[in-house]
């Protein structure tokens, strides 16, 4: 179901996922951020999707398109499963009960197994230091994942820059391609502009 700002995942009969990722905040701007991401992704790819209200606006784009998707997110899941044209691998594990992505050892070893063309990924915080999350189950499970994809997209509204988690995931250096929106103020810009990083502003619709 979706809700202003995100979506809540209804299909659970003991109650609803919703997501922690304060589902009011940069509306227009995660469907931007997620328009542009799923721009990037060709047809027949392996993507693998990371939770998260962002990551859900890049797979809401994704819907119906001829790709194998791999995610740990239940919303995710539930979202692209009814499409004929799209199939999806649903990691298991342990049920993070605010947000409905799979975590642990055993989603760890799962990813293991598998190979993705590109990772979609989510964060709390983006700062010089590295790029963090909210705990360290989530940032492992987002390690793991790092490990077996050939390209790592981080998708991030400008309101996380500058912030920091509990859990820090990596480097900025460890990714290879940052989506945002063209929210950011100029010194953020600039200071994005001079990472080692490519970076892509969406453009905000009308």
């Amino acid at each position: 179901r979706r809700t202003h700002g995100g979506a809540v995942f209804t299909k659970s009969p003991g109650g609803s996922y919703a997501f922690a990722d304060h589902e009011t905040t940069a509306v227009d701007e995660k469907r931007a951020i997620g328009q542009a991401a799923a721009s990037m992704i060709g047809e027949g790819q392996t993507v693998i999707i990371n939770g998260g209200t962002t990551c859900f606006e890049v797979a809401r784009n994704l819907a119906g398109r001829r790709l194998s998707v791999v995610t740990n997110s239940l919303p995710i899941a539930s979202l692209l499963s009814g499409e004929m044209a799209t199939e999806v691998t649903l990691l298991g594990g342990y049920v993070y009960p605010r947000t409905g992505v799979a975590l642990g050892s055993m989603a760890q070893r799962q990813v293991a197994e598998i190979h993705g063309s590109l990772l979609i990924l989510s964060c709390a915080g983006l700062a010089p230091e590295g790029i963090f999350n909210a705990n360290q189950m989530m940032v492992d499970i987002e390690r793991a994942m790092m490990d077996v994809a050939d390209k790592v997209i981080l998708v991030v509204d400008h309101n996380k820059f500058g912030q920091r988690a509990v859990a820090k995931l990596c480097s900025l250096e460890a990714i290879d391609m940052i989506v945002t929106d063209a929210g950011a103020a100029d010194d953020t810009r600039a200071w994005l502009d001079a990472l080692p990083v490519e970076i892509v502003y969406a453009p905000m619709g009308d």
